[in-house]
C-alpha cells in the first residue's frame, strides 16, 4: 500500500466523509484503488468517517495512517526499452499497438499491464481516449488563468503583466472573471472567494489548473494540494479535483472560457488601468457574455444559471474564508519570532526552536508541529510588537511589567530623588527612555534602596539623570559622600580654546 502525506491523508478523509467513492476519489488524488480502498479500511475502523466526530490531530493520524518506510521500487520489465517506447510514443502508437510492436519487433515478453504502467509514469498525462463529460446542476466549477498583455497598474505606477481568471460552472457555462497581476496563494484564494460569492453558492467539486497556487506539484499521482487551497476547500464545502498537467481535454470549460475572454473581451481594447478594465469586465459578463447562446448548450449562460444551475449550489458558510498563509520562523532568545517584519512573542521553552506560524487575516497562531503555543492578534505594520508576559522567564516578565506608571509608583517608595529622577526623565518621550528609567530601578537590586536613593540625590544636585552617571556614581562610591554645600555649579553654556585662537590662524609674515 502507498503511504501518503499527511494533508493528502486528511484530503482523502474530508473526501470519504463527502460520500466520494473509492474510484472517483483514486481518480482526482491520482492513487490506485487499492490504496484508496485499504486506507478506507483503516479511517472506517478508527471511526473517522463519522460527520460529527473531529479528526484527531495529526501525531495520533501519524501514528495510524501517515507516512512509513517504503519499499525499494523495482526495474520495470519495460525499462531496457525505453527509447523504442518514446519513440513509439512521438508518433502516438496507442498502448495495445505498441505492447504489440514491443513483442513483434524488439522480443519484449512482458505483459500488457507493465506496458501500461511503465507509460503512465513515464508519461502520465497520457490516456486512450477522452470522453466528453457532461456535468449536473451545481456539479462542477472550473478554473484557470490566462495571460492578457500588459495592464497599467495604479500602485506601481507601470506597465505589468496581467492575468485573467476564468471561473466556468460547467453546466450553465455561467462565468465569472477578474483580471490580476500575479498567480500566488493569497490571489488564489481571493479570486476562488469573490467567485463564490458571485454566483451565491458552492460547487460540488472545483477543477482547477496545476498552477503552483493551487498544487504544490504538478505530479499527477503525487499530487499534493496546497495547504491554504485544502483548508478554504473544505470551509467551502467542495472538493478539489486537480486538472492532469498538460491535458486540457479535462478542463476544456474553462480554457474555452479563458480564450473566449482573450479573443471577444480583451482583443483591440485599451484601458486606462486594471481597475477600469475588471470594471468593464464584469459588465461585460453579464451583458454580453451571459446572454449569448452558447454553442454547446444551445442557451444563455446566464438565464441557464438563475432558472436551473444556481438553486443547485450548496449556500455559501456564514463566514467568508480567512487566508491562512503558513510559513517557519525561529524563536529568538528575546522569546519572540519575526513574521513579516513584525515581532510575536513564544513561550521561553522554544527559543531556538523552529515553530510553523499561521497568519490568517487578524490573527497569527505559533504551532510545534499540531500543538498550538501561542495565539496573537495580527499586526497591520512592520516594526509592530505582540507580547504575552506570560512568555517569559518569571523575572523577566516581572522586569516587562514595570510601565511609565508603575515605574513612579516605585521610585516614590525608593525616595524623592528617586522619584526626581524618574519623572525628570519621563516627562518628555516616556516610551523612549523607559528602559533607561527600569535600567535605574533595577539597581535597587543588587546596591538596596539606600544608596540608590543617594546616588539619585547626587545626580539630582548635578543636574545629571542619566543611567551611566548614576552607575558611575554607585561604582566609585561617591553615594557615600555628603553633597558639597551650596548650589552645584551651573554646567558652562560658553566655550574657550585651551590654546590661544594664532595657534589655529597663524599671521602670515609682514
Amino acid at each position: 500500500m502507498e503511504r501518503l502525506h499527511m494533508n493528502h491523508i486528511r484530503d482523502l478523509i474530508h473526501r470519504l466523509r463527502a460520500g466520494e467513492s473509492e474510484r472517483r476519489i483514486a481518480a482526482d488524488m491520482g492513487l490506485s484503488r487499492p490504496t484508496v480502498h485499504k486506507y478506507h479500511a483503516l479511517a472506517k475502523a478508527q471511526g473517522y468517517l463519522d460527520q460529527d466526530a473531529a479528526l484527531p490531530d495529526d501525531t495520533t493520524l501519524q501514528r495510524v495512517l501517515g507516512p512509513g518506510p517504503q519499499p525499494p521500487r523495482h526495474a520495470s520489465s519495460v525499462e531496457p526499452y525505453a527509447e523504442a517506447v518514446k519513440t513509439l510514443l512521438g508518433q502516438e502508437v496507442e498502448l495495445v499497438a505498441l505492447w504489440q510492436r514491443l513483442r513483434d519487433t524488439y522480443g519484449y515478453r512482458g505483459s500488457y499491464s507493465a506496458v501500461r504502467r511503465y507509460v503512465a509514469h513515464l508519461e502520465p498525462e497520457r490516456q486512450e481516449s477522452y470522453t466528453r463529460v457532461q456535468s449536473a446542476a451545481g456539479a462542477e466549477l472550473q478554473v484557470d488563468f490566462g495571460g492578457v498583455g500588459p495592464l497599467f497598474d495604479p500602485e506601481s505606477g507601470r506597465l505589468r503583466p496581467a492575468h485573467v481568471f476564468v471561473a466556468t460552472l460547467s453546466y450553465s457555462r455561467h462565468q465569472y472573471a477578474e483580471l490580476v497581476f500575479d498567480q500566488k496563494v493569497p490571489t488564489w484564494i481571493g479570486l476562488h472567494r469573490r467567485a463564490l460569492e458571485y454566483f451565491g453558492g458552492v460547487p460540488q467539486r472545483v477543477v482547477p489548473d496545476n498552477l503552483k497556487a493551487a498544487v504544490l506539484r504538478v505530479l499527477v499521482h503525487d499530487a499534493v494540494l496546497g495547504e491554504a487551497y485544502r483548508q478554504m476547500a473544505q470551509h467551502y464545502g467542495f472538493l478539489i479535483s486537480p486538472t492532469r498537467p498538460h491535458t486540457p481535454q479535462h478542463k476544456g470549460k474553462v480554457e474555452n472560457g479563458v480564450h473566449y475572454v482573450q479573443r471577444n473581451f480583451m482583443a483591440g481594447q485599451t484601458f486606462a488601468d486594471i481597475q477600469c478594465a475588471n470594471q468593464h469586465l464584469h459588465v461585460w459578463i453579464r451583458e454580453v457574455a451571459g446572454v449569448r447562446r452558447h454553442g454547446t448548450t444551445h442557451q444563455a449562460p446566464l438565464r441557464l444559471f438563475q432558472e436551473v444551475e444556481q438553486a443547485a449550489l450548496q449556500a455559501l458558510p456564514a463566514e467568508p474564508f480567512s487566508l491562512c498563509e503558513i510559513r517557519t520562523a525561529k524563536v529568538h532568545p528575546d522569546c519572540h519570532v519575526v513574521v513579516a517584519g513584525s515581532y510575536y512573542s513564544a513561550p521561553y521553552a522554544y527559543v531556538g526552536q523552529t515553530l510553523d506560524v499561521y497568519v490568517r487575516d487578524n490573527v497569527v497562531e505559533l504551532y510545534q508541529g499540531s500543538q498550538l503555543v501561542a495565539t496573537h492578534l495580527r499586526c497591520r505594520a512592520p516594526g509592530q510588537w505582540q507580547t504575552r508576559l506570560e512568555h517569559y522567564p518569571e523575572h523577566k516578565a516581572a522586569y516587562l511589567q514595570r510601565t511609565p506608571d508603575a515605574c513612579r509608583q516605585q521610585a516614590a517608595r525608593l525616595g524623592t530623588a528617586t522619584s526626581t529622577v524618574v519623572h525628570t526623565l519621563l516627562a518628555e518621550r516616556p516610551l523612549d527612555r523607559l528602559r533607561s528609567v527600569q535600567a535605574i530601578l533595577r539597581l535597587e537590586e543588587t546596591v538596596g534602596a539606600q544608596r540608590l536613593e543617594a546616588a539619585c540625590a547626587r545626580a539630582v544636585y548635578y543636574g545629571d539623570y542619566r543611567y551611566r552617571r548614576i552607575k558611575e556614581i554607585l561604582n566609585a562610591a561617591l553615594d557615600r559622600e555628603p553633597l558639597p554645600e551650596g548650589p552645584a555649579a551651573p554646567p558652562a553654556t560658553t566655550h574657550t580654546f585651551a590654546r590661544p585662537v594664532t595657534d589655529f590662524f597663524p599671521q602670515e609674515p609682514s
